[in-house]
């Protein structure tokens, strides 16, 4: 089953922010993901959100998780630690995908 990023930022220093985004791609890329959204156009319909939204598809949940866990991926981390609020959430797709 796939599995996926929920990403949720409000951005308060987005030259650091930037330095984070221009690495991920590629990062993400060598575990298999790949953005589905990434901070366009939204309309919160029910409860509270953030500033910019992303979701991330990759081929499993395991995947995603490693991605996370990742040296690569916790190096770029460290780049925007204090550059905004994030909320992320790995969570495992359903069975038919």
């Amino acid at each position: 089953m796939k599995g996926y990023w929920i990403v949720r930022a409000d951005v308060t220093d987005m030259a650091r922010f930037r330095e984070y985004a221009a690495q991920t791609p590629e990062i993400l890329a060598s575990f298999g993901g790949r953005f589905l959204a990434r901070a366009g156009q939204f309309e919160c319909v029910e409860g509270s959100t953030r500033s910019r939204n992303s979701i991330i598809e990759f081929p499993s949940y395991a995947q995603a998780q490693a991605c996370w866990a990742s040296p690569a991926y916790q190096a770029a981390r460290e780049l925007r630690l204090g550059a905004g609020e994030l909320d992320i959430v790995i969570v495992e797709g359903l069975g038919d995908n």
